[in-house]
Formats: structure tokens, C-alpha cells, sequence
């Protein structure tokens, strides 16, 4: 942890330095913070994961913050080493509270710190979040068997050597990796249990929308159901094919629009599949412009007084 820890400090200073005000249409009371899903990063070899939207944002007046938690990890795990950058995040700014966006996997992270620390969050935002788990999850959770099993051994080591590398070339090398508990996680079996333990802006009906504030905290969402949006951007193609593991529900490659609801929900069939949301690859994204739902949505957050 205490590599993940310095790097943000370090991030987060030269945040600071770089104003880029050019307008205060995004420009938050608190700022935002951005948690990365699975196999994410910050920054690595130069590669942004929210790719082009902390620049906009910034340059739209608000304070933004990425944070580097294990590329690979239950969401207990990852969520425990966000609320200690948040911590860093605050005592750099002074501010009181941090808007938190969560994509994928992040969702449950973002999610864990609004329930330990109530006080220093004042909104949850799920981008393509896991809030209902994913069917590919179960899929791979399926043909890994039962933990001891050889077929999961192998599994486990895989995923967690890719997290490992990519922590690696993130600057985070050295922050735990379980490929295990990341399929705890996002199973939907894994994803119900952990709504029963954060139920915070979980829909009590299927398809439909969360308590909008819980415990003074304000809880969004948005998500897409596109798949190949763009002819030219090869991550499409991969996620056309494990879309299939959704029988037909609309979803957006690894995750169901149902299932991506949380709180207020603001749209969750816009024409973007997962990786889309977040600008990749590398912003061809097809007709709907993700960076400026981001810019948007802070829009909201700062007439919300957020």
C-alpha cells in the first residue's frame, strides 16, 4: 500500500500544478476522484485509462484526482486501498468530501468507501459499473471449478500474474494480486453478496433505480449497451463475443444494463460498450462522446452543490 499511497501523492501534487481553468463548467465544490475496474491502471507507459477525461474535466474548471488500487482484487481489498488514497487526496486539497466515479469493478469500490467514511464522500457515480455482477464472471468463475482444483489453480495464477504486470508498469508494483477474489467479486452470486453487505443505492426491483442519497451521500449511474460501435477500434470485437454469454439481455459486453443501476440512474443504454465509456480505445468511441458525458456529469454535480 504504501507505493500506491506515494504514487497518488505525487500524482496528486502535480494535479495541483496544472490548473487548466480555461471555464468552470465542470468546477465541483469537491473534488472528483476516479477509481479504476478491473485490470486498470492511472497511468501506464504513458497510457491514460480514463483516456482524455481528466484532462476535459480540468480544463472545464474541476479538481480531478485518478487512484491506483490492485489491478486484480476482491472489492473489499481495492475498496480498503481507495479509502486510504482518498485520505491523501483530502489532506492535499483541504477539502472536507470527494465526488467519487467508479468503472466496472470500481462501482464496488467506490461503493465500499461511501460506507466506511459517509462523512468524506458526498457522491457515488457507477460508470459501467457491476452493481448485479456479470454473467462472464460466471462463466469463467464455471470453468475454473472450486478453489484447490488444478483448473483454478492455473486460472488464479494467470490473472493474477496480469495484474501483477500491469501494477507493474503502472508504477504500483508490489500491491497485492488475487485473481480469486476477483471472481468472488463479480460473479453475480459474488456481486449479491456484496450488496447485502453495501446495499446503498442497490435497486430493490430489477431494472430499476436505487435510493438516490444514503447517509447524506449521493448515488448515480450510467452505462451502455453497444458493442461494436466502431468498425475501427479492435476492442469491439472481443467484447461482440462475450457479450454472448448474456443470452440476448442487453448488456454491453461484460456488463447487463440492468444490472449496471445504481441510485439515479441517468441513462443506461447509450450506444458504448464497456471499454467506451472510459474513451478507448483510445477515444474511438463511434457517434456518442463519452468525455463529454463525464464534463456533463460534473456539470451536475456542481449545481447539485457536489
Amino acid at each position: 500500500m504504501k507505493t500506491s499511497v506515494i504514487g497518488l501523492l505525487a500524482a496528486s501534487l502535480a494535479g495541483l500544478s496544472a490548473p487548466a481553468t480555461a471555464g468552470t463548467y465542470a468546477a465541483t465544490q469537491y473534488p472528483i476522484v476516479l477509481a479504476h475496474g478491473l485490470l486498470g491502471w492511472d497511468t501506464a507507459v504513458g497510457i491514460d485509462y480514463w483516456y482524455g477525461i481528466t484532462g476535459d474535466l480540468k480544463s472545464n474548471g474541476a479538481r480531478v484526482y485518478t487512484t491506483k488500487v490492485s489491478a486484480v482484487n476482491s472489492s473489499e481489498v481495492r475498496g480498503e486501498q481507495l479509502v486510504q488514497q482518498i485520505q491523501t487526496v483530502l489532506a492535499v486539497t483541504g477539502a472536507k468530501k470527494v465526488n467519487l466515479i467508479g468503472h466496472s469493478q470500481g462501482n464496488q469500490s467506490v461503493r465500499y468507501a461511501a460506507a466506511v467514511i459517509p462523512g468524506q464522500v458526498a457522491s457515488v457515480t457507477s460508470v459501467s459499473g457491476t452493481t448485479g455482477g456479470s454473467p462472464v464472471a460466471d462463466v469463467i468463475a464455471g470453468v475454473a471449478g472450486p478453489q484447490g482444483s488444478f483448473t483454478n489453480a492455473v486460472i488464479d495464477g494467470v490473472v493474477s500474474g496480469i495484474g501483477k504486470l500491469i501494477d507493474a508498469f503502472s508504477g504500483s508494483a508490489g500491491l497485492p494480486a488475487n485473481g480469486n477474489g476477483t471472481l468472488s467479486s463479480l460473479t453475480t452470486r459474488g456481486a449479491a453478496n456484496f450488496n447485502r453487505n453495501f446495499p446503498a443505492g442497490v435497486p430493490t426491483v430489477k431494472c430499476g433505480q436505487g435510493a438516490s442519497v444514503v447517509n447524506g451521500v449521493r448515488y448515480y449511474s450510467w452505462s451502455g449497451t453497444g458493442l461494436i460501435t466502431s468498425g475501427l477500434d479492435i476492442s469491439d470485437y472481443p467484447l461482440a463475443g462475450t457479450a454472448l454469454a448474456f443470452k440476448g439481455v442487453p448488456n454491453d459486453g461484460l456488463v447487463g444494463r440492468c444490472d449496471s443501476h445504481l441510485g439515479q440512474v441517468i441513462r443506461s443504454d447509450y450506444n458504448l460498450n464497456h471499454l467506451d465509456t472510459i474513451n478507448h480505445f483510445f477515444g474511438v468511441t463511434g457517434f456518442t462522446d463519452p468525455v463529454a458525458l463525464y464534463r456533463q456529469h460534473a456539470n451536475r454535480l456542481k449545481n447539485a452543490g457536489l
